[in-house]
């Protein structure tokens, strides 16, 4: 992808754990701000019924920050920062993916019943969208020689 290697993309990403209520009649798992998630939550959209072999994601944001969980079945993340891509495969309610902003993400290999939970930072605007795997690059890199080092927010 772009030459850019498979490798660990630090302070971008961050895999949380979420405790649950075990019960035998059933899992509770509750998420709060600043304990569970590091940002007000100003929005939640789920992801459901895709059909098996479908894509989502293909963008980064420019200020959004966002979780996402597998609250139903599985799906992988495909992650890319300008200077490396990693994946993230997500099965578990009690498991959730924190990206940060500047971030490209895909979502694929979506299993049947997938439900993709996406909690984020900000409202919808359109023009906080990247679209363009180019045009992300090149924000990427002046980002980066704006601030010396990639900035995670």
């Amino acid at each position: 992808m772009l030459g850019i290697q498979e490798m660990a993309i630090t302070g971008k990403v961050t895999p949380l754990q979420f405790s649950a209520i075990v019960d035998p009649r059933g899992d509770l798992t509750a998420l709060e701000y600043e304990k569970d998630i590091p940002f007000l939550i100003k929005r939640v959209y789920y992801l459901y019924n895709v059909p098996v072999g479908a894509e989502r994601g293909g963008h980064a944001h420019k200020q959004l920050r966002q979780v996402l969980i597998a609250l139903s079945g599985s799906f992988t993340v495909k992650l890319n920062d300008g200077a490396g891509i990693q994946s993230h495969f997500l099965n578990n309610p009690r498991c959730g993916l924190l990206l940060e902003r500047l971030v490209w993400r895909e979502i694929v290999d979506f299993s049947h019943g997938a439900v993709c939970l996406c909690l984020a930072s900000e409202q919808y605007n359109p023009d906080d969208y990247i679209r363009d795997q180019q045009e992300f690059l090149r924000q990427v890199e002046e980002n980066t020689r704006d601030n010396g080092t990639p900035q995670s927010n």
